[in-house]
C-alpha cells in the first residue's frame, strides 16, 4: 500500500466517525454554510495578480513537520498581503497536521478564495467545506474513480463551491476531466514515489482544455520557474512548502512574489522590444 492509499483508506474511516458525531443539519446552520463564494478561477487568472495559490501546511508525509509553530492568522494575512491570489489550507490532521479551525480563522481574516485541501473521499466532506468557509474543494484523481470524481464534482458544484481537479499524469486526465470543474491542477509530485519534476507539468499543459484554469502545483522554488510555466500556459501556482520551510514564511512569500513582478515585468518588456 503506497502513501496515497494509506491516507484514503483512513479518511474514509474518519469521515465515518464524523458523520456520528458531526450530523449535516448542524454543517448547514453554519454562518459560511449559506455565504457568497469567492471564485478561486478569477482569481488565479486575473492578469494583474500574480497567480500564486500560497499554501498553508504545517507538515507532510515526506517531510515530517515543516513548520510545526506557524500562525495561520500572521500567515495567511501576510500571503495576501504579499500579494498571493488565494490560500490553500490544508485541514487533513495526521498527515498535514492541520485542522478545520485553521480555514476557519484564514476565512476570518481574508476576504480571497479559499481553497480547502484535504483528500475528498465523501459528498459529507463537501459539506463540511463550505460549513467551514472554503470557496473550493480540492478532487484527486489518483484516488477516485473517474465517475466518484465527476458525482463529488457536481455535489460541489450543486453548492456553489468551486473544484480543482488535481491530476499526474495524462491517463488520469484525459478520464477524469467533466463540465463540473473549474481548475484543473498538475502536481509536479509523484504522490507514489514523492519525486518532483517539472516536466510534468510541461508535457501535459497542452492537454488541458482551455476552459479550465490550469494550475502548476508541488516542487516550485524559484520565481524564475514561474515565468516559464506562465509562458507554457499555466495561469495559477500551488506553493507550499517553499514558504512554509521558512521561519517566516509570509515574509518569504513576499520575496518570491516581488521577484516573479520583476521577472515578469523584463519578459513583457523582452517580448515587446
Amino acid at each position: 500500500m503506497n502513501i496515497l492509499e494509506k491516507i484514503i483508506a483512513d479518511k474514509y474511516k474518519e469521515v465515518d466517525e464524523k458523520k456520528s458525531l458531526i450530523p449535516v443539519k448542524l454543517l448547514e446552520k453554519s454562518i459560511y454554510f449559506s455565504g457568497p463564494v469567492v471564485s478561486m478561477k478569477k482569481y488565479v487568472s486575473h492578469p494583474e495578480k500574480s497567480g500564486i495559490i500560497a499554501e498553508f501546511k504545517r507538515k507532510s508525509p515526506s517531510k515530517g513537520w515543516i513548520n510545526a509553530s506557524a500562525s495561520v492568522e500572521q500567515v495567511s494575512i501576510g500571503y495576501m498581503q504579499a500579494g498571493a491570489s488565494a490560500l490553500s489550507i490544508l485541514t487533513d490532521k495526521e498527515y498535514f497536521g492541520g485542522t478545520n479551525e485553521d480555514l476557519k480563522i484564514a476565512r476570518k481574516f481574508n476576504f480571497c478564495p479559499i481553497l480547502r485541501k484535504d483528500f475528498v473521499v465523501d459528498e459529507y466532506q463537501i459539506i463540511e467545506a463550505k460549513s467551514i468557509g472554503a470557496d473550493c474543494i480540492l478532487l484527486i484523481a489518483a484516488a477516485l474513480e473517474p465517475e466518484k470524481l465527476k458525482s463529488l464534482a457536481y455535489f460541489a458544484k450543486s453548492l456553489g463551491l468551486e473544484v480543482l481537479m488535481e491530476v499526474h499524469d495524462g491517463e488520469e486526465l484525459d478520464r477524469s476531466l467533466c463540465d463540473a470543474l473549474d481548475l484543473v491542477g498538475v502536481n509536479n509530485r509523484n504522490l507514489k514515489t514523492f519525486d518532483v519534476s517539472l516536466d510534468t507539468s510541461l508535457q501535459l499543459v497542452e492537454r488541458i482544455p482551455p476552459q479550465f484554469v490550469k494550475v502548476s502545483e508541488s516542487g516550485i522554488s524559484e520565481p524564475k520557474t514561474l515565468v516559464e510555466l506562465k509562458k507554457a500556459g499555466f495561469d495559477g501556482f500551488l506553493i507550499g512548502e517553499n514558504f512554509m520551510k521558512s521561519s517566516r514564511p509570509e515574509q518569504a512569500a513576499y520575496n518570491f512574489i516581488k521577484e516573479f513582478g520583476k521577472l515578469k515585468a523584463l519578459e513583457s518588456e523582452l517580448s515587446q522590444a
